[in-house]
């Protein structure tokens, strides 16, 4: 058996998700495919997949195997690559996460210029409001916010974002300024489950009860909610800092907020030499840096 090419067959059925789209890229027939792979779980010993008739999933030792796999693989591609110079150009398919809001504000513009860059790169943006298992969803880079404790992931910190209470000008010429997180419980207050899950708000050691006018699931929802006036809302501060920046929205009660969260780039360690991922995290790096809504002026 040809022990890379084992691991190459088993790497694609994980990426791809099943075996049938997993002979479609490789070129090969639906059978062979699954051959390979069961001839590698008799050389291991062990199961790397749990079946069904419609999905594959991997085991625990899958999982740890597959990490181990598409390490030696990259590493074969950057060895391939360093002797041919092709290092220089990164190539392949780019897996990259973040928060919704962050995603469609901060990194799709350096996705276009990642691509306008790099014309052999291709890119798939999985924007969700959890945090994704970079291992376990085949994604390559990600954007974290808060502490980290995930030790097998490398990560460059890029700005400090913090949970800001903020209204429209048009509400608090009407309403009036709350001077203190207690005097919240006075006015109409709008509630994105989404970045506030609970109806309780706490800044430092205070809490504060309230009764939300109006619940949102989704951040964009409160935010519109909170422009058009409705009332005072409580999201991060990446998310509503174009708005904070041009005055449609006020922030409230900053001398109470609590500690800012990091901003950093993460991926797993040792993947940095994959020449795609190098070029995409520099990229990256540089321009949220860069970008005074996250890295204000001190």
């Amino acid at each position: 058996m040809d022990k890379l090419e084992a691991m190459r067959v088993f790497a694609t059925v994980v990426e791809e998700g099943s075996f049938v789209d997993a002979s479609r890229m490789l070129d090969l027939s639906a059978p062979a495919v699954t051959r390979s792979v069961a001839r590698l779980e008799a050389a291991l010993g062990i199961p790397l997949f749990h079946r069904s008739t419609r999905h594959v999933r991997l085991t625990d030792a899958g999982q740890r195997y597959y990490s181990h796999a598409k390490a030696i693989l990259e590493s074969v591609e950057e060895a391939d690559a360093a002797v041919t110079g092709s290092y220089l150009a990164p190539s392949g398919r780019l897996a990259v996460t973040a928060p919704v809001l962050f995603g469609q504000k901060y990194v799709t513009p350096i996705i276009q210029d990642y691509l306008a860059e790099y014309d052999k790169v291709s890119v798939n943006a999985v924007f969700l409001d959890r945090v994704t298992n970079l291992l376990e969803d085949n994604l390559d880079v990600a954007v974290r916010i808060g502490h980290l404790a995930d030790s097998s992931l490398f990560a460059t910190h890029v700005g400090d974002i913090c949970r800001v209470v903020c209204a429209s000008p048009t509400y608090l010429e009407r309403r009036g300024i709350p001077d203190t997180p207690e005097a919240l419980v006075n006015h109409d207050i709008i509630q994105s489950t989404a970045a506030e899950p609970l109806s309780s708000w706490s800044f430092g050691k205070r809490k504060v009860k309230l009764s939300p006018r109006v619940q949102y699931n989704q951040n964009a929802g409160a935010i519109q909610a909170a422009l058009m006036g409705g009332g005072i809302t409580r999201l991060m501060s990446y998310q509503v800092a174009e708005e904070l920046a041009n005055g449609s929205l006020v922030r409230l009660l900053s001398e109470f907020e609590p500690p800012s969260m990091p901003v950093s780039i993460v991926y797993l360690e040792g993947r940095k030499a994959n020449a795609k991922i190098r070029a995409f995290v520099d990229l990256a790096v540089e321009s949220l840096r860069n970008n005074p809504l996250l890295n204000p002026p001190s």
